[in-house]
Protein backbone atom coordinates (compact mmCIF):
# COMPACT_ATOMS: atom_id res chain seq x y z
CA UNK A 1 0.00 0.00 0.00
CA UNK A 2 0.97 3.64 -0.11
CA UNK A 3 2.30 4.06 3.41
CA UNK A 4 1.74 7.81 3.47
CA UNK A 5 -1.27 10.05 3.02
CA UNK A 6 -1.60 13.73 2.17
CA UNK A 7 -3.44 15.51 4.95
CA UNK A 8 -6.14 17.17 2.92
CA UNK A 9 -5.49 20.35 0.98
CA UNK A 10 -2.50 21.34 3.10
CA UNK A 11 -0.14 19.08 1.19
CA UNK A 12 1.27 17.87 4.52
CA UNK A 13 2.39 14.26 4.14
CA UNK A 14 1.81 11.88 7.07
CA UNK A 15 2.11 8.15 7.66
CA UNK A 16 -1.11 6.30 6.83
CA UNK A 17 -1.36 5.32 10.50
CA UNK A 18 -0.64 7.86 13.21
CA UNK A 19 0.26 7.59 16.88
CA UNK A 20 -2.53 8.59 19.26
CA UNK A 21 -1.01 10.27 22.32
CA UNK A 22 -3.97 10.41 24.73
CA UNK A 23 -2.81 7.44 26.80
CA UNK A 24 0.82 8.53 27.26
CA UNK A 25 -0.40 11.61 29.12
CA UNK A 26 -1.21 9.49 32.15
CA UNK A 27 -4.01 10.22 34.63
CA UNK A 28 -6.08 13.41 34.68
CA UNK A 29 -9.58 14.06 35.95
CA UNK A 30 -12.79 16.07 35.90
CA UNK A 31 -13.51 15.98 39.61
CA UNK A 32 -13.55 12.27 40.49
CA UNK A 33 -14.12 11.16 36.88
CA UNK A 34 -10.90 9.78 35.36
CA UNK A 35 -10.23 11.04 31.83
CA UNK A 36 -6.88 9.36 31.15
CA UNK A 37 -5.97 5.74 30.56
CA UNK A 38 -4.34 5.08 33.92
CA UNK A 39 -0.75 5.23 35.05
CA UNK A 40 1.97 4.90 32.43
CA UNK A 41 5.71 4.32 32.36
CA UNK A 42 7.12 7.50 30.84
CA UNK A 43 10.38 5.86 29.80
CA UNK A 44 8.47 3.11 28.00
CA UNK A 45 6.28 5.71 26.31
CA UNK A 46 9.36 7.55 25.04
CA UNK A 47 10.75 4.29 23.69
CA UNK A 48 7.40 3.59 22.01
CA UNK A 49 7.37 6.99 20.27
CA UNK A 50 10.92 6.55 19.02
CA UNK A 51 10.28 2.97 17.88
CA UNK A 52 7.20 4.12 15.99
CA UNK A 53 9.32 6.65 14.09
CA UNK A 54 11.85 3.93 13.27
CA UNK A 55 9.00 1.83 11.84
CA UNK A 56 7.66 4.60 9.60
CA UNK A 57 5.09 6.40 11.75
CA UNK A 58 5.50 10.14 11.27
CA UNK A 59 2.18 11.53 12.54
CA UNK A 60 1.61 12.20 16.25
CA UNK A 61 -1.73 13.45 17.54
CA UNK A 62 -1.98 14.86 21.06
CA UNK A 63 -3.98 17.56 22.88
CA UNK A 64 -3.14 20.21 25.42
CA UNK A 65 -5.49 18.61 27.95
CA UNK A 66 -4.13 15.04 27.73
CA UNK A 67 -2.56 14.41 31.11
CA UNK A 68 -3.02 18.15 31.73
CA UNK A 69 -0.06 18.92 29.47
CA UNK A 70 1.99 15.82 30.27
CA UNK A 71 1.38 14.14 26.90
CA UNK A 72 2.89 17.13 25.09
CA UNK A 73 5.86 17.29 27.45
CA UNK A 74 6.57 13.61 26.95
CA UNK A 75 6.17 13.86 23.19
CA UNK A 76 8.58 16.81 23.09
CA UNK A 77 11.11 14.77 25.05
CA UNK A 78 10.75 11.75 22.76
CA UNK A 79 11.00 13.72 19.52
CA UNK A 80 13.91 15.91 20.54
CA UNK A 81 16.41 16.01 17.69
CA UNK A 82 14.00 14.65 15.07
CA UNK A 83 11.25 17.29 15.19
CA UNK A 84 11.63 18.12 11.50
CA UNK A 85 11.11 14.46 10.55
CA UNK A 86 7.60 14.24 11.99
CA UNK A 87 4.18 15.91 11.89
CA UNK A 88 2.65 16.95 15.21
CA UNK A 89 -1.00 17.77 15.81
CA UNK A 90 -2.46 19.13 19.04
CA UNK A 91 -5.78 20.57 20.20
CA UNK A 92 -7.25 23.47 22.17
CA UNK A 93 -10.51 24.30 23.91
CA UNK A 94 -10.34 22.27 27.13
CA UNK A 95 -8.80 24.15 30.05
CA UNK A 96 -6.91 22.47 32.88
CA UNK A 97 -4.59 22.86 35.87
CA UNK A 98 -1.20 21.27 35.29
CA UNK A 99 -0.46 20.92 39.02
CA UNK A 100 -3.67 19.17 40.05
CA UNK A 101 -4.29 17.50 36.66
CA UNK A 102 -7.90 18.62 36.88
CA UNK A 103 -9.85 19.88 33.87
CA UNK A 104 -11.45 23.31 34.26
CA UNK A 105 -14.08 23.42 31.55
CA UNK A 106 -14.32 24.63 27.98
CA UNK A 107 -12.90 27.88 26.60
CA UNK A 108 -13.11 28.14 22.81
CA UNK A 109 -12.46 31.88 22.64
CA UNK A 110 -9.88 33.30 20.24
CA UNK A 111 -7.93 34.64 23.23
CA UNK A 112 -7.63 31.22 24.84
CA UNK A 113 -6.84 29.61 21.48
CA UNK A 114 -3.79 31.90 21.20
CA UNK A 115 -2.62 31.53 24.79
CA UNK A 116 -3.11 27.76 24.68
CA UNK A 117 -0.81 27.57 21.65
CA UNK A 118 1.92 29.30 23.66
CA UNK A 119 1.72 26.46 26.19
CA UNK A 120 1.55 23.79 23.50
CA UNK A 121 4.72 25.00 21.80
CA UNK A 122 6.53 25.40 25.11
CA UNK A 123 5.70 21.89 26.27
CA UNK A 124 6.56 20.35 22.89
CA UNK A 125 9.79 22.32 22.67
CA UNK A 126 9.11 23.54 19.14
CA UNK A 127 8.51 26.86 17.40
CA UNK A 128 5.58 25.70 15.30
CA UNK A 129 2.74 23.18 15.24
CA UNK A 130 1.78 21.33 12.08
CA UNK A 131 -1.94 20.97 12.83
CA UNK A 132 -3.94 22.84 15.49
CA UNK A 133 -7.42 21.43 16.15
CA UNK A 134 -10.49 22.77 17.91
CA UNK A 135 -11.21 20.22 20.65
CA UNK A 136 -14.86 21.02 21.44
CA UNK A 137 -17.10 18.51 19.66
CA UNK A 138 -20.44 20.28 20.12
CA UNK A 139 -19.35 23.92 19.83
CA UNK A 140 -22.03 26.04 18.10
CA UNK A 141 -20.99 26.88 14.57
CA UNK A 142 -21.05 30.65 15.03
CA UNK A 143 -18.47 30.37 17.82
CA UNK A 144 -16.31 28.07 15.70
CA UNK A 145 -16.40 30.49 12.79
CA UNK A 146 -15.13 33.25 15.08
CA UNK A 147 -11.88 31.28 15.25
CA UNK A 148 -11.17 31.24 11.52
CA UNK A 149 -9.55 34.67 11.21
CA UNK A 150 -7.26 34.31 14.26
CA UNK A 151 -6.27 30.81 13.10
CA UNK A 152 -5.42 32.20 9.67
CA UNK A 153 -3.29 34.85 11.42
CA UNK A 154 -1.36 32.06 13.16
CA UNK A 155 -0.75 30.37 9.80
CA UNK A 156 0.50 33.64 8.33
CA UNK A 157 2.84 34.10 11.31
CA UNK A 158 4.31 30.61 10.83
CA UNK A 159 3.20 29.38 14.25
CA UNK A 160 0.92 26.69 12.77
CA UNK A 161 0.85 25.15 9.30
CA UNK A 162 -2.84 24.23 9.22
CA UNK A 163 -5.86 23.71 11.44
CA UNK A 164 -8.98 21.58 11.82
CA UNK A 165 -11.83 20.58 14.10
CA UNK A 166 -12.31 17.44 16.19
CA UNK A 167 -16.06 16.95 15.86
CA UNK A 168 -18.59 14.33 14.85
CA UNK A 169 -20.98 16.89 13.31
CA UNK A 170 -20.57 16.83 9.54
CA UNK A 171 -22.69 19.93 8.89
CA UNK A 172 -20.64 22.09 11.26
CA UNK A 173 -17.35 20.67 9.97
CA UNK A 174 -18.40 21.39 6.38
CA UNK A 175 -19.16 25.05 7.11
CA UNK A 176 -15.96 25.45 9.13
CA UNK A 177 -13.83 23.98 6.34
CA UNK A 178 -15.56 26.09 3.69
CA UNK A 179 -14.78 29.27 5.63
CA UNK A 180 -11.17 28.41 6.41
CA UNK A 181 -8.60 28.38 3.59
CA UNK A 182 -6.08 26.50 5.76
CA UNK A 183 -8.57 24.13 7.37
CA UNK A 184 -7.22 20.82 6.18
CA UNK A 185 -8.55 18.08 8.46
CA UNK A 186 -11.43 16.88 10.59
CA UNK A 187 -11.01 14.42 13.42
CA UNK A 188 -13.94 12.16 14.21
CA UNK A 189 -14.95 8.90 15.86
CA UNK A 190 -14.55 6.26 13.16
CA UNK A 191 -14.03 2.51 13.33
CA UNK A 192 -15.27 -0.71 11.79
CA UNK A 193 -17.86 -0.78 14.60
CA UNK A 194 -19.06 2.80 14.16
CA UNK A 195 -19.00 4.28 10.66
CA UNK A 196 -19.64 8.03 10.29
CA UNK A 197 -20.57 7.99 6.62
CA UNK A 198 -21.37 11.71 6.50
CA UNK A 199 -17.91 12.66 7.75
CA UNK A 200 -16.19 10.28 5.33
CA UNK A 201 -18.17 11.81 2.46
CA UNK A 202 -17.20 15.30 3.60
CA UNK A 203 -13.51 14.43 3.61
CA UNK A 204 -13.77 13.18 0.04
CA UNK A 205 -15.84 16.08 -1.29
CA UNK A 206 -13.98 18.92 0.48
CA UNK A 207 -10.41 17.63 0.12
CA UNK A 208 -9.91 17.09 3.85
CA UNK A 209 -7.86 14.61 5.80
CA UNK A 210 -9.99 12.35 7.97
CA UNK A 211 -8.21 11.69 11.27
CA UNK A 212 -9.87 8.69 12.90
CA UNK A 213 -10.02 8.78 16.68
CA UNK A 214 -11.21 5.59 18.35
CA UNK A 215 -10.07 3.36 15.45
CA UNK A 216 -9.74 0.44 17.87
CA UNK A 217 -12.97 1.29 19.76
CA UNK A 218 -11.12 2.32 22.92
CA UNK A 219 -9.19 -0.97 22.83
CA UNK A 220 -12.21 -3.23 22.35
CA UNK A 221 -10.96 -4.22 18.89
CA UNK A 222 -7.68 -5.48 20.34
CA UNK A 223 -9.63 -8.45 21.74
CA UNK A 224 -7.82 -8.49 25.08
CA UNK A 225 -10.62 -7.01 27.18
CA UNK A 226 -13.14 -9.62 26.10
CA UNK A 227 -10.57 -12.12 27.36
CA UNK A 228 -10.66 -10.55 30.82
CA UNK A 229 -7.78 -8.05 30.84
CA UNK A 230 -8.12 -5.73 33.83
CA UNK A 231 -8.89 -2.01 33.63
CA UNK A 232 -7.78 0.18 36.53
CA UNK A 233 -9.92 2.58 38.53
CA UNK A 234 -7.91 5.57 37.22
CA UNK A 235 -8.72 4.60 33.60
CA UNK A 236 -11.58 6.40 31.80
CA UNK A 237 -12.94 2.98 30.82
CA UNK A 238 -13.01 1.88 34.47
CA UNK A 239 -15.58 4.50 35.46
CA UNK A 240 -17.28 5.16 32.19
CA UNK A 241 -18.78 8.55 31.31
CA UNK A 242 -22.02 8.64 29.32
CA UNK A 243 -20.31 9.09 25.94
CA UNK A 244 -18.22 5.91 26.29
CA UNK A 245 -20.44 3.02 25.23
CA UNK A 246 -17.91 0.26 24.51
CA UNK A 247 -17.29 -0.43 28.22
CA UNK A 248 -19.38 -0.43 31.36
CA UNK A 249 -17.25 0.41 34.43
CA UNK A 250 -14.27 -1.64 33.33
CA UNK A 251 -16.11 -4.47 31.56
CA UNK A 252 -16.52 -4.79 27.80
CA UNK A 253 -20.12 -4.11 26.76
CA UNK A 254 -21.70 -7.50 25.85
CA UNK A 255 -23.50 -5.93 22.88
CA UNK A 256 -20.32 -4.48 21.38
CA UNK A 257 -18.28 -7.58 22.27
CA UNK A 258 -20.70 -9.72 20.26
CA UNK A 259 -20.15 -7.51 17.22
CA UNK A 260 -16.39 -7.86 17.58
CA UNK A 261 -16.72 -11.64 17.82
CA UNK A 262 -18.80 -11.65 14.63
CA UNK A 263 -15.99 -10.09 12.57
CA UNK A 264 -12.98 -11.56 14.38
CA UNK A 265 -12.14 -14.12 11.69
CA UNK A 266 -12.27 -11.56 8.89
CA UNK A 267 -10.15 -9.05 10.80
CA UNK A 268 -7.45 -11.64 11.49
CA UNK A 269 -7.37 -13.23 8.04
CA UNK A 270 -4.06 -13.27 6.20
CA UNK A 271 -2.01 -13.19 9.39
CA UNK A 272 -3.22 -9.83 10.72
CA UNK A 273 -3.85 -9.21 14.39
CA UNK A 274 -7.29 -7.89 15.31
CA UNK A 275 -5.92 -4.36 15.66
CA UNK A 276 -4.22 -4.56 12.28
CA UNK A 277 -7.46 -5.78 10.72
CA UNK A 278 -9.37 -2.86 12.21
CA UNK A 279 -6.89 -0.41 10.67
CA UNK A 280 -7.06 -2.28 7.34
CA UNK A 281 -10.85 -1.77 7.28
CA UNK A 282 -10.42 2.00 7.73
CA UNK A 283 -7.95 2.26 4.85
CA UNK A 284 -10.34 0.27 2.67
CA UNK A 285 -13.19 2.57 3.69
CA UNK A 286 -11.52 5.61 2.11
CA UNK A 287 -8.02 6.72 1.06
CA UNK A 288 -8.70 9.87 3.11
CA UNK A 289 -8.65 8.00 6.42
CA UNK A 290 -5.70 8.37 8.82
CA UNK A 291 -6.35 6.29 11.95
CA UNK A 292 -4.56 7.26 15.16
CA UNK A 293 -4.60 4.20 17.45
CA UNK A 294 -3.58 4.88 21.03
CA UNK A 295 -0.09 3.60 21.78
CA UNK A 296 1.93 3.55 25.01
CA UNK A 297 4.30 0.58 24.72
CA UNK A 298 6.97 -0.56 22.29
CA UNK A 299 4.92 -3.69 21.54
CA UNK A 300 1.85 -1.63 20.64
CA UNK A 301 3.96 0.62 18.41
CA UNK A 302 5.30 -2.41 16.57
CA UNK A 303 1.85 -3.97 16.15
CA UNK A 304 0.15 -0.84 14.84
CA UNK A 305 3.04 0.16 12.57
CA UNK A 306 3.04 -3.42 11.32
CA UNK A 307 -0.42 -2.84 9.87
CA UNK A 308 1.20 -0.66 7.20
CA UNK A 309 2.74 -3.74 5.58
CA UNK A 310 -0.68 -5.41 5.18
CA UNK A 311 -2.37 -2.36 3.70
CA UNK A 312 -6.10 -1.93 3.07
CA UNK A 313 -8.48 -4.81 3.51
CA UNK A 314 -9.42 -6.60 0.28
CA UNK A 315 -12.76 -5.62 -1.21
CA UNK A 316 -14.25 -9.07 -0.60
CA UNK A 317 -13.27 -8.94 3.08
CA UNK A 318 -14.65 -5.42 3.42
CA UNK A 319 -17.97 -6.52 1.92
CA UNK A 320 -18.08 -9.54 4.22
CA UNK A 321 -17.71 -7.33 7.28
CA UNK A 322 -20.41 -4.98 6.03
CA UNK A 323 -22.80 -7.90 5.57
CA UNK A 324 -22.07 -9.11 9.12
CA UNK A 325 -22.36 -5.73 10.87
CA UNK A 326 -24.66 -3.71 8.63
CA UNK A 327 -26.82 -6.12 6.64
CA UNK A 328 -29.04 -4.65 3.95
CA UNK A 329 -32.74 -5.35 4.49
CA UNK A 330 -34.06 -7.87 1.99
CA UNK A 331 -36.15 -6.49 -0.82
CA UNK A 332 -39.86 -7.36 -0.64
Amino acid sequence: MTQTRTLGRSGIEVSAAGFGCWAIGGPFWAGEQPLGWGRVDDDESVRAVRHAVELGMTFFDTASVYGAGHSERLLGRALGGIRDDVVIASKFGETFDEDTRQTRGVDASPAYMRSCLDGVLRRLGTDHLDLYQLHVNHLPLDQALDLIEPLEDLVAAGRIRAYGWSTDHADRAEAFAAAGPHCTAVQFDQSVLRDNAAMVALCESADLGGINRGPLAMGLLSGKYQAGAAIGADDVRGRTPDWLTYFDDGVASPEWARRVDAIRDVLTSGGRTMSQGALAWLWARSPRMVPIPGIRTVAQAAENAGALAFGPMAAAEFDQIESLLRPTPESP
